[in-house]
């Protein structure tokens, strides 16, 4: 058996008197992808957050490989294995792709007074890393703002993966993209799953969620409704929870079914 990468179990997080998570239980094993699936004010963010060292968790615990862990910050979390793509991507879109991928981390060479970035190596890094996740980029020094959307998701990915991501949280990759954009981050998301590396995938999209999941939670109003293997469940049923399952039904009802 497969043991987790990252389990979190009765995660509860109030904000005052503002309940935003209740005892949500969730993890990820390696080469895996688990969706948590979750309409606006689910509860997503919040949890995003918790497991990535943003929020410390009012209660509940967190192991990481086997161990309790507890993350007094964001980069408690990075230095884990535990990478987070928000939908911003925190890139700058006139610096170059290779900048962007190495951000602050850049290789150098030269010792002392002397050492300076090595922009052979690291553009070599980055083209190479880019052709994994097969995306052929035109040159590593082009403006990373001359990329499509999904490119660009794809870069931020390939980046968190690079510098050793075990657990990679992916907040709405799919949600402002294209169908063709759509198709490249799933397929991307494939290929990190493929090296065994646990993938969070965030989003309200159930048709997406269903091409790369393997398991699915379902969120709502800070707490889980259950948790379905792949096979387990069919789409429109993973709708309907999202939804709100009956309340749904019945106003498809009297809208004589136009939902």
């Amino acid at each position: 058996m497969t043991h987790p990468i990252i389990h979190m179990d009765g995660i509860k997080k109030h904000f005052g008197n503002v309940i935003a998570l209740n005892g949500v239980t969730f993890d990820v094993t390696p080469g895996e992808c688990h969706c948590l699936l979750g309409d606006n004010g689910a509860g997503k963010s919040t949890f995003i957050k918790t497991m990535s060292g943003v929020h410390k968790p009012t209660a509940g615990s967190i192991n990481f490989e086997g161990k309790p862990l507890s993350f007094n910050s964001p980069r408690d979390a990075m230095e884990a294995g535990i990478a987070t793509v928000f939908q911003d991507l925190a890139m700058i879109p006139l610096m170059s792709v290779t900048r962007n991928f190495f951000m602050g981390r850049e290789p150098t060479k030269g010792r002392g007074l002397m050492r300076r970035f090595d922009i052979d190596a690291a553009n070599e890094i980055c083209m190479d890393e880019m052709r994994k996740m097969g995306i052929n980029l035109r040159a590593p020094d082009q403006a990373v703002g001359t990329l499509s959307g999904g490119e660009r998701q794809t870069v931020a990915i390939a980046r968190a993966v690079h510098f050793g991501a075990k657990v990679l949280i992916l907040d709405e990759p799919t949600s402002a993209l294209g169908v063709r954009q759509t198709s490249n981050v799933l397929s991307t998301i494939d290929r990190v799953r493929s090296q065994g590396v646990g993938v969070v995938f965030i989003s309200h999209n159930v048709r997406h969620a269903m091409a790369v999941g393997d398991r699915f939670t379902v969120l709502n109003r800070g707490q889980t409704l259950g948790t379905a293997q792949k096979g387990e469940i069919t789409a429109s049923e993973l709708q309907d929870l999202m939804a709100g399952g009956q309340e749904l039904a019945e106003l498809e009802g009297s809208l004589g079914g136009t939902i």
